[in-house]
């Protein structure tokens, strides 16, 4: 069937509109950063001028590059653990039967519900209590209870698509139970296990709140609250808040281009699996 050309036309200019809404505040964010006069800049889509003096700033002088090193530990720990934990977690949800696994779904489903706000004072008091505050780690574990159940209750779709058949015949032809989960299993679920690094890289880069309240020494911050340095009391640089903006935003960026094509052909395949 043919399609109307109004039609058509309609759908291209929802498309360029959809777009242009998407990318104009990644373009606004760029713009100033490398702009010679932002805070002259006013409305003009254009800057004035072209610099690096800001990114030359915020790398050297400010000393961001040490925030963005400690928020590369953590995410990369976060994602790390978070994908091993889930996965062992999501193959026992899915293949075993045993007591109370229903209420365990159901205690890590409850978990998302609650606000991170709500949470903030009794993780702050139990850190302390452990000694963990002012600690990468201490922020590593903060960021795994948030990421696990996403992580968990995904995963456990991959697996359950998986078929029994294939770990059985493998059992039968004599291979070992840790050898089923390398071979059969783990490249099956791999899909699963890219979105959910997504998702849990997402959340450690970019979190504020515990991030702010859980370091006490400006050497550990990550890049969430090192951007806070440079708003002062009555005025913001904001030709650094950009540049370190777009530093932020990069990595994300890098990452997702890195995995998009596993995570799109990954949840596409496992929503037919089974």
């Amino acid at each position: 069937m043919q399609r109307h050309p109004v039609l058509t036309v309609l759908k291209a200019l929802g498309v360029v509109a959809l777009l242009v809404g998407s990318l104009f505040p990644f373009y606004w964010m760029l713009s100033t950063a490398v702009d010679s006069s932002p805070l002259s800049r006013g409305a003009r889509l254009l800057p004035s001028g072209f610099t690096l003096e800001h990114f030359r700033y915020v790398l050297v002088d400010a000393g961001f590059l040490d925030y963005v090193k400690n928020s590369a530990v953590i995410a990369v720990a976060t994602v790390l653990i978070s994908a091993a934990v889930a996965l062992l977690a999501a193959v026992a949800v899915a293949r075993f039967r045993f007591r109370l696994r229903t209420q365990v779904l159901i205690l890590v489903l409850l978990v998302q519900m609650v606000p991170l706000e709500a949470l903030v004072i009794p993780l702050f008091l139990q850190a302390r209590t452990l000694h963990m505050l002012n600690s990468v780690w201490g922020l590593v574990v903060v960021y795994l209870a948030f990421s696990l159940p996403f992580a968990i209750w995904n995963l456990r779709g991959f697996v359950a698509a998986v078929p029994r058949e294939l770990e059985e015949a493998a059992y039968v032809d004599g291979a070992s139970w840790f050898r089923i989960f390398r071979s059969i299993l783990l490249p099956l679920v791999a899909p699963g296990l890219v979105a959910t690094s997504v998702f849990s890289f997402i959340t450690a880069w970019n979190e504020f709140i515990f991030a702010l309240t859980f370091m006490q020494e400006s050497s550990k911050y990550t890049v969430g609250v090192g951007l806070r340095t440079f708003f002062t009391q009555n005025t913001a640089n904001w030709g650094a808040v950009m540049a370190a903006s777009t530093i932020i935003a990069l990595p994300v960026v890098i990452f997702f281009v890195l995995v998009q094509r596993n995570l799109a052909s990954g949840l596409t395949q496992g929503a037919v699996k089974g």
